[in-house]
């Protein structure tokens, strides 16, 4: 599966992204989509998989959950808006991580891609940073990569500036 990764567009879904996911199977978007327009716009240029973030009203929180758990080519993955990182994990991001003990990891809300490994954990994190132009980020970004064989492979990042 090639799955492109979003979160932080807080309304905005530009061109360039939608030029960069253009490959992929699936978008994943880890939480404050900015309204339904924007959700609207993404699920119909492909098929969507998302959590409402804490700027998200009502109108995303009924169509997205909290957090997702899926299983994709062996992969187990737990998606949440507001995660933490690795050592500093938000506490309901925490009790999610215990109960699921995912391979990867996803959130957003940080506004900083990072991606790792949490050896204590053993899992990948991955945080694709903002791709929206609220806040206080410089480069918005992006991310795609295949899951294949029960490993992630080929991830790449994506960046366009702020302005």
């Amino acid at each position: 599966m090639y799955i492109g990764l979003l979160s932080d567009t807080h309304g905005i879904f530009s061109d360039g992204f939608r030029k960069f996911l253009e490959p992929v199977d699936v978008i994943w978007h880890a939480g404050d989509f900015g309204g339904r327009a924007t959700a609207e716009d993404i699920a119909a240029f492909k098929p969507l998989v998302g959590v409402y973030g804490n700027c998200d009203g009502q109108d995303i929180r009924l169509e997205y959950p909290e957090y997702q758990y899926l299983e994709v080519q062996g992969q187990k993955i737990l998606m949440i808006h507001i995660g933490g990182s690795p050592g500093h994990y938000y506490p309901r991001a925490a009790e999610l991580i215990a109960q699921y003990q995912p391979d990867i990891f996803v959130c957003g809300h940080s506004h900083i891609l990072k991606v790792m490994q949490d050896p204590r954990r053993k899992m990948l994190y991955v945080n694709p940073g903002a791709a929206g132009i609220q806040g206080w980020h410089i480069v918005r970004t992006a991310l795609r990569f295949k899951i294949e064989g029960g490993e992630v492979k080929d991830m790449e990042v994506f960046e366009l500036p702020r302005n």
